[in-house]
């Protein structure tokens, strides 16, 4: 495998570590779409929102259950069918037994070239239940979430805690930048995803495709790591491919 760091130069003037990330000079801002308005899916609703795009933001409970973040934000809150609609960007962050019921179609009407991203993990034993597919045939978790929704994903922000998200973004160059591995097989779709997370405040390691996700998964070294490129790159490198017990069914 491969694993490429994505490092950006530092922006002139810029030295104040906690200030809201801007967005890069001449960044397009971008339609976007997130199904699940929980703890990831919240957060991303707020800092895509105040770096100016255009959010819309769906669950299972329907819009009417997200009149306080939309306030908040100022995010368009619609149903799930309707999130991907015209979308450059969707982020699926659901727990992985509540993808099967995601409607049919639920990614209809995506603009053309559109990146679909997976936060997804499996917790068989906490959560999701035993997943066959997963554990007897052998699929990285984006594989079968990928077809589950019929569409290619990129997996990203599978292991980075919601709080970061909010806390722990740096201007590029800042030594104490938070690197996140990110996995997918279509590698424009991919660059839109490392482009999006750098507008967050985040560094970027390419971890190589879906199959090869499994690195980032759950009970990995690079799972929950809050560290920069240097120590994503050796974590994701370390892996292993065997399941730890704590996470099979």
């Amino acid at each position: 495998m491969a694993v490429r760091p994505r490092n950006s130069l530092p922006r002139p003037g810029v030295d104040a570590r906690h200030q809201e990330h801007q967005p890069l000079k001449g960044l397009a801002l971008m339609k976007i779409g997130i199904i699940g308005a929980g703890n990831i899916g919240g957060n991303l609703t707020r800092r895509l929102t105040a770096l100016g795009h255009d959010v819309s933001v769906a669950n299972s409970r329907g819009p009417q259950t997200l009149t306080a973040l939309a306030e908040e934000t100022g995010a368009t809150p619609v149903p799930v069918g309707e999130a991907a609609r015209g979308a450059e960007v969707v982020v699926v962050t659901v727990p992985l037994k509540a993808v099967p019921d995601l409607p049919s179609g639920v990614l209809d009407g995506l603009a053309d070239g559109a990146a679909v991203i997976d936060t997804g993990n499996y917790y068989p034993q906490q959560r999701d239940g035993r997943i066959a597919a997963i554990e007897d045939g052998r699929l990285t978790e984006s594989r079968w979430t990928s077809q589950q929704i019929g569409h290619p994903v990129v997996k990203a922000f599978n292991g980075t805690y919601a709080q970061d998200i909010l806390d722990r973004h740096r201007p590029a160059g800042d030594p104490d930048r938070m690197a996140l591995p990110v996995a997918g097989d279509d590698a424009a779709a991919k660059q839109v995803v490392r482009d999006l997370i750098d507008e967050l405040g985040f560094d970027t390691v390419d971890a190589g495709g879906i199959d090869e996700s499994w690195r980032q998964q759950p009970g990995t070294p690079v799972y929950g790591l809050q560290k920069g490129l240097e120590a994503v790159t050796k974590a994701l490198a370390e892996a292993s491919a065997e399941r730890p017990a704590d996470f099979r069914g």
